[in-house]
C-alpha cells in the first residue's frame, strides 16, 4: 500500500503544465529508464528543406510537459520506447507535403485521424503544442522507398480520415506476457482494479477504451468488464491471459478501425508494401512505437541524410532531429528485420527492455 501511495506521489506531478512538470518527467525518465537528457546546441529548431522530404518518412515525436507530456512519460516506462507519438510524411501527386497522424485534435477536441499539410502541422509544433514536443525526422532507407506504393498509401491514408484515434487497442500493444510487461508495482491485477474503477467513474470511456477489445478476445458481443471477468472464469482462464490475446489488425470495431498513431503508421506501411512478403503475418496493432522504429526501415547511411540534419550539432545522430532542446534517443534504431508473428509475445521491463528472440 505505502509503495503505491509513492508511485502516485511520484506521478502527480508529471501532468502539471509547468516547468517543474517538465521537470518531473524528465527525472521519471532517467530514474526509471535510464534515459538521458543531453542538452544540443542551439538553435534547438532545424531549418527544414521539405524538398528532402519524402513519402514514408517517419516522425518521432516526444512530449516532456501537461496531459499529453505525463501520459507520453507513462507509455514510454511500461513499453521501453524513447517516443511517446508518431506520425507520417506523405507527398501528393502535385508534389505538396502531408502529415498522417492518428491523435490529431480537431476544432472539437477530439482525438481522430487526419491527414493535414505540412505547413499546418509544422507550424502547430512550433508554435502552439504547449507540451515541449521533441521531434525527429526518420527518413526510410531508398529501397524501402522505391518500393513504398504510394496510391495505396494515400487510399488507405484517406480512408482512415476523420476516424477517432485507436484508443481501442492502445494498451493491448504494451501487454503482451503474463509477466514480463509491468514494471513494479504494476501487475495484471492492478490494471483490473483501474479498469473496474474507471468503469464505475466513466462507464462511455471504458468501453471505449477495454470492453470492446476484451469481448473481441473472448469472442463475445457487449459485455461489461464484471461480465468479461466471469465469463473469463468459466472458461477456465484468468484475465491475465486474456489481455495476452494478440490484437488482429482486420478486427473492425463499433466506430471502425482502431489504429492508435503507430498502428496508423504501420497500417499505411503494409498497405504501401513494405512488409511484403509477410505482410499477412504481421499485426502490427501489436506494435509500440519502439517496435516501430527498431525496423530496418529507415536509412543507414548518414551521408545520404539531408545536409540540414542535425546541422550544428555536436552528435551526429542516424537520423534527422528537427526539434528539441534535448537530444532525443532511440536505442535499437533500424537493426529489426521484420519477421512473422512479431512482437506478440515480447517482454518490456525496464531499465534493459529486452526482448527475447523472435518473440
Amino acid at each position: 500500500m505505502l509503495g503505491t501511495l509513492e508511485a502516485l506521489w511520484e506521478v502527480f506531478p508529471l501532468f502539471t503544465n509547468t516547468g517543474w512538470g517538465e521537470n518531473s518527467n524528465i527525472k521519471f525518465l532517467e530514474k526509471h529508464m535510464g534515459a538521458s537528457f543531453e542538452v544540443r546546441p542551439q538553435p534547438f529548431v532545424t531549418n527544414v528543406s521539405v524538398d528532402d522530404i519524402h513519402s514514408g518518412d517517419f516522425l518521432a515525436v516526444s512530449k516532456i510537459r501537461g496531459r499529453w507530456g505525463a501520459f507520453e512519460t507513462l507509455e514510454k516506462w511500461v513499453s521501453g520506447a524513447y517516443a511517446g507519438h508518431t506520425a507520417v510524411c506523405l507527398r501528393d501527386s502535385s508534389g505538396k507535403l502531408w502529415v498522417g497522424e492518428s491523435g490529431h485534435e480537431n476544432e472539437k477536441g477530439e482525438d481522430i485521424i487526419a491527414v493535414i499539410p505540412w505547413e499546418e502541422w509544422w507550424d502547430f509544433e512550433l508554435n502552439k503544442d504547449d507540451s515541449n514536443p521533441h521531434i525527429a525526422l526518420l527518413p526510410l532507407h531508398p529501397d524501402l522507398r522505391a518500393r513504398f506504393n504510394e496510391t495505396a498509401a494515400w487510399e488507405y491514408a484517406l480512408s482512415m480520415a476523420g476516424k477517432p484515434y485507436g484508443y481501442h487497442n492502445m494498451i493491448f500493444s504494451w501487454i503482451d506476457t503474463l509477466n514480463g510487461n509491468y514494471p513494479p508495482p504494476l501487475d495484471a491485477n492492478v490494471v483490473a482494479c483501474v479498469m473496474t474503477i474507471w468503469s464505475q467513474l466513466q462507464p462511455e470511456y471504458a468501453a471505449n477504451m477495454w470492453n470492446e477489445a476484451l469481448n473481441k478476445r473472448l469472442g463475445t458481443k457487449g459485455l461489461d468488464l464484471p461480465e468479461v471477468l466471469v465469463e473469463v472464469e468459466k472458461r477456465g482462464s484468468s484475465f491475465d491471459e486474456l489481455l495476452t490475446i494478440p490484437e488482429q489488425d482486420y478486427w473492425t470495431y463499433s466506430d471502425g478501425k482502431s489504429t492508435s498513431c503507430i498502428a496508423f503508421i504501420l497500417e499505411m506501411y503494409k498497405e504501401a508494401g513494405l512488409f511484403d512478403p509477410i505482410s499477412s503475418s504481421v499485426q502490427v496493432t501489436e506494435f509500440t512505437i519502439k517496435d516501430a522504429y527498431i525496423l530496418n526501415f529507415f536509412e543507414n547511411n548518414s551521408s545520404r541524410l539531408p545536409k540540414w540534419c542535425n546541422d550544428g550539432d555536436t552528435v551526429k545522430l542516424p537520423y534527422c532531429q528537427i526539434k528539441g532542446k534535448y537530444r532525443m534517443e532511440l536505442p535499437g534504431y533500424n537493426t529489426m528485420q521484420p519477421y512473422p508473428h512479431m512482437n506478440e509475445k515480447c517482454p518490456s521491463l525496464p531499465p534493459k527492455y529486452s526482448r527475447a528472440q523472435n518473440c
